[in-house]
C-alpha cells in the first residue's frame, strides 16, 4: 500500500500547483508535448470521469495490467500474494492464475506482492515479473515467473527489513523494452538511511535492466546506456534517483514519456514527467520535497534537481498520490486522449494533466474515484480500470464533457 502513518499534516485550504516543465523537455521531446496535446481532446478543466463497477470479491488489490496476448483478460495482483484474471465477458475467475503467497510478508501495509508486468512477448514466453516483499527476510524482490511451469527465479533483492514502508514496487516494460521497477527509500521517515541521494543503494530509484538476456548468470543484464554505468561505487541498474516512495509510475504509449507519482512525506504530493532520454534524473528527494528543501544537509550544490510538473498539498484530507497513467484508448480519444489521470488515496480525488505545448501543463480536477483506488490499469485496447483496496472492488473507468 502506498502509505503508512503520517507524522506531520498542514492545516491550510487545498491548492493545486502547476509546474513548468523542464527546459528540457521541449529541446530534447519537441513532439512528446504536441501529441499530448491533441486539439481534437477537451481540455482538462472540461472532463469528467466516473467508473462502473464490474467485479467484486478481492483481496486487497494493487495492480491491475493487461497480458498483451489478443485474449481481451486482465491481470489483478493482490497484496496477499495472489494474481487472479478478470474478462469481460466471464468476470473474475474463481481460481488464481498466480498463487505467491508462501513467498510474500504481506502482514505489514505496505508489505507484500507490490506489482506485476507480463512480459512483452507473453503470448509466447508466459513470463511474469513480480515484485514483492520476500516472507523470509523481507527483502524488496524482483522474481522472474514461468506461469506455464510454475517455476520462480529471483533476479534483484534489496535489503529491507529494519522499516515496513516504502517498498515501492512499481514494475513496468518501456517502449525500449526493459524493465523498470520502482524500490521505496527504505523508511521511516525523513529518509533515515539518506538512501535517496546515494548511488551505492537501490532504496530510493528506479530501476532499469534488461530481462531478456543474462550476462554474469544474473539472470538480467544491465543497459549499456545505464546513466550509471560507468560511475564508480554506483549501482549501474539505476535509472532515476531522488525518489521517496514512487508507489506507482507508467509509460506514455504514444512517446514513451515516464509518469511517476512519488509519495510525499508530510507537506506536499508530486508527479514528476520525464522523457526517455532524462535517465539520470535528480527527483530531490530527501533534500527537497516536492518543489521544497526539506533536509538542507542532504542538498548537492552541484546537484541538479528535476522538479516535479505536478503537485498537490496534503491538507483536506489529502494523503498519498496513487500514479496513474495517460489515456491512449479510442473510446474516448476526443475527450480524453493524452490525459494523464492521477488520484489521491484517502481523498479519492482526480486530477488530469496535459503538456500544453509550451512546456508547461494544464490541470484540472476530474471528479472522484470510489473509495482507496490504489491502480489504474489498461485493457488490450488502451481503456482504463481501477482497484481499489479494502473493499477489493475493480471498476471500468468512462470520461465524459461537462
Amino acid at each position: 500500500m502506498p502509505r503508512g502513518k503520517r507524522t506531520t499534516r498542514l492545516l491550510l485550504a487545498l491548492a493545486l500547483t502547476t509546474a513548468v516543465a523542464p527546459a528540457s523537455w521541449a529541446a530534447e521531446a519537441p513532439s512528446a508535448g504536441g501529441a499530448a496535446a491533441a486539439p481534437a481532446a477537451a481540455p482538462p478543466a472540461d472532463l469528467t470521469v466516473t467508473t462502473t463497477q464490474v467485479a467484486s470479491g478481492l483481496r486487497r488489490p494493487i495492480a491491475v495490467v493487461s497480458p498483451q496476448d489478443g485474449t481481451g483478460r486482465l491481470f489483478i495482483a493482490e497484496k496477499t500474494g495472489a494474481v487472479r484474471v478478470y474478462h469481460p465477458d466471464t468476470g473474475l475467475a474463481a481460481g488464481p492464475l498466480l498463487d505467491l503467497t508462501s513467498r510474500v510478508n504481506a502482514n505489514d501495509n505496505e508489505r507484500g506482492l507490490l506489482g506485476i508486468a507480463p512480459a512483452p512477448d507473453f503470448r509466447r514466453s508466459q513470463l511474469l515479473y513480480a515484485a514483492y516483499t520476500r516472507a523470509s527476510d523481507n527483502a524488496v524482490t524482483l522474481a522472474r515467473i514461468d506461469v506455464r511451469r510454475g517455476t520462480v527465479r529471483e533476479l534483484i533483492t534489496q535489503e529491507h527489513s529494519e522499516y515496513s514502508n516504502h517498498n515501492g514496487g512499481q514494475v513496468a516494460f518501456g517502449k525500449d523494452g526493459h524493465l523498470y521497477w520502482s524500490i521505496g527509500d527504505g523508511g521511516g521517515s525523513g529518509d533515515p538511511f539518506r538512501t535517496g541521494q546515494r548511488l551505492d543503494t537501490l532504496l530510493g530509484k528506479i530501476l532499469r535492466v534488461d530481462v531478456s538476456r543474462s550476462c554474469d548468470g544474473a539472470g538480467y543484464c544491465v543497459p549499456e546506456d545505464n546513466p550509471f554505468v560507468d560511475t564508480p561505487g554506483a549501482r549501474p541498474e539505476i535509472w532515476v534517483s531522488g525518489l521517496r516512495n514512487a508507489w506507482k509510475f507508467s509509460f506514455d504509449e504514444a512517446d514513451g514519456s515516464l509518469w511517476i507519482g512519488d509519495v510525499g512525506q508530510g507537506r506536499t504530493e508530486e508527479v514528476n514527467h520525464l522523457t526517455p532520454a532524462q535517465g539520470g534524473a535528480n527527483l530531490g528527494w530527501s533534500c527537497k520535497e516536492a518543489l521544497d528543501v526539506l533536509n538542507e544537509d542532504q542538498c548537492d550544490p552541484d546537484a541538479d534537481y528535476t522538479d516535479p510538473v505536478f503537485t498537490y498539498p496534503l491538507t483536506g484530507g489529502n494523503c498519498a498520490v496513487i500514479g496513474g497513467r495517460v489515456y491512449r484508448g479510442k473510446e474516448y480519444a476526443d475527450l480524453a486522449g493524452g490525459t494523464y489521470v492521477v488520484n489521491d488515496f484517502c481523498t479519492s480525488r482526480v486530477w488530469g494533466l496535459r503538456p500544453d505545448g509550451s512546456g508547461g501543463y494544464d490541470s484540472a480536477v476530474l471528479g472522484s474515484f470510489p473509495t482507496q483506488v490504489t491502480a489504474i490499469g489498461t485493457d488490450e485496447n488502451g481503456e482504463f480500470y481501477a482497484v481499489n483496496d479494502l473493499p477489493g472492488q475493480f471498476f471500468k473507468v468512462s470520461f465524459a464533457a461537462e
